[in-house]
């Protein structure tokens, strides 16, 4: 039986898990970040939002040292919970990770409109009001259809585009942001906050799962492992992925604020880009953050694309959804029938529009924080040592609160009838492939 290929180093878990983390949310959705928090609250709602992280990131650490499984939370629940528990909780992490692939297929569009405006145009119908034209679909199914090709033709392809694509983004973005904030002033900052300063911190937390999410995809990749690998290297690149999210996330909207006002420029079409043209008066800073958020964009999209498709992979596995998506290819030694699933599907959900990137961002979140809280109640499960369970007790209360803040109704921010929607057809679908496998499972065992 062909085994996944043995090539990943600690290097390539830590740019898959930040690189899955961070895509173009900070270009393409600042404006809804800030309107949401204010400087200051969009600041401390990552901050807190991504500090809360760290007992989870810890809780994965031993989880994956311990049981280096592309299933990753399937495995770790399997050991505790039912198979219906698990399956649940695999279904909603896939959730989590290919809802980013249409939001950055999309995004695409929007980025190369803004440096060729004349691509705003060929309408071809309408989403919830907006347009969707043939230019950012033909650009968008092009890249989806690279991505898919070059992780059908092997991990180590894909390996070192997401390194170069990752550090590529950090190093334009220490260019763009050191240049930007020197010309920028502390009068810009407020309003520190846009409502109360609980509730615009509430809300800006409310989304933090969403565009912290993808520490974790380390766990997926776990097989891919090089020979002579130290178990250490998944606890270190996770809790490095986690850290290096905060700081950017932070920085990033600290440095847009300063820039510029900002409440005047919310209307702006990539704020962040606008903010510091206004506070250098030059345009080739906007040509080093669109150059940045390009690079972004293309790894952000090729690690959840790693991470779906190694969880379907492993689901098919183990007979929780089709089996033929444990397939793994002869030669290139890649899950080449889930990777080519994950590229369809985006392809067909992309055709939705740009009307989908806010409503993405709150689905992903609650699906995200769900996967991490049953991988914290297993790993407490599995009585580890009292201080390692008191840290997944934490991690059961975070991710119970992240899911809780979002589908209250009385706490503001809480989802609409579209985002319900959205979760409703998600669980229907994985309910309709779970019975048809236990259906098949009973057939073939009489």
């Amino acid at each position: 039986m062909t085994e996944l290929a043995r090539k990943l180093r600690v290097v390539d878990y830590f740019t898959l898990g930040w690189g899955t983390m961070v895509g173009v949310g900070w270009l393409v959705v600042m404006d809804d970040w800030l309107l949401r928090g204010g400087a200051l609250g969009g600041v401390l709602g990552f901050a807190i939002g991504g500090a809360l992280l760290l007992p989870i990131g810890y809780v994965y650490g031993h989880l994956v040292m311990a049981m280096p499984d592309a299933a990753g939370e399937v495995a770790y629940t399997a050991k505790v919970f039912p198979q219906a528990i698990s399956f649940a909780t695999g279904w909603m992490m896939v959730l989590s990770y290919f809802i980013v692939c249409p939001w950055e297929a999309v995004a695409i569009g929007k980025i190369a409109s803004y440096v060729f405006p004349s691509l705003d145009s060929l309408e071809v119908y309408r989403i919830a009001g907006r347009p969707v034209y043939l230019p950012h679909l033909v650009i968008g199914l092009g890249l989806i259809a690279l991505l898919t090709v070059l992780n059908y033709r092997g991990i180590s392809l894909s390996a070192t585009f997401q390194n170069w694509t990752t550090f590529g983004t950090l190093a334009l973005f220490v260019v763009f942001v050191a240049f930007g904030a020197s010309h920028g002033s502390a009068a810009n900052l407020p309003p520190l906050f846009t409502h109360s300063g609980f509730v615009s911190v509430l809300l800006v937390l409310q989304i933090v799962p969403y565009y912290m999410t993808g520490y974790e995809s380390v766990a997926k990749a776990a097989e891919e492992r090089s020979p002579g690998f130290r178990g250490r290297g998944f606890f270190t690149a996770i809790w490095m992925a986690i850290v290096v999210g905060i700081l950017f996330y932070t920085i990033v909207i600290a440095a847009v604020a300063y820039a510029a006002p900002w409440r005047r420029l919310t209307g702006e079409k990539f704020m962040t880009a606008v903010a510091f043209e206004y506070a250098t008066g030059s345009h080739w800073i906007v040509r080093v953050i669109l150059a940045a958020a390009l690079l972004s964009l293309f790894k952000v999209f090729n690690g959840n694309l790693v991470a779906a498709s190694r969880l379907l992979f492993a689901m098919g596995r183990r007979g929780l959804v089709e089996r033929k998506l444990a397939a793994v290819h002869p030669r290139n030694q890649t899950p080449s029938v889930a990777v080519i699933c994950v590229g369809v599907a985006t392809a067909a959900c992309m055709f939705l529009g740009d009307a989908i990137l806010v409503p993405i961002s709150e689905v992903g979140s609650v699906a995200s924080a769900a996967g991490w809280l049953a991988a914290c109640a297993a790993y407490y499960g599995m009585g580890p040592a009292p201080r390692e369970r008191l840290v997944a007790a934490i991690g059961v209360a975070v991710g119970l609160g992240m899911i809780l803040m979002k589908i209250v109704p009385a706490i503001p921010g809480h989802f609409s009838g579209y985002e319900w929607l959205a979760l409703a057809v998600w669980g229907l679908i994985g309910l309709g492939l779970g019975w048809r496998e236990r259906a098949l499972a009973v057939a073939s065992a009489k």
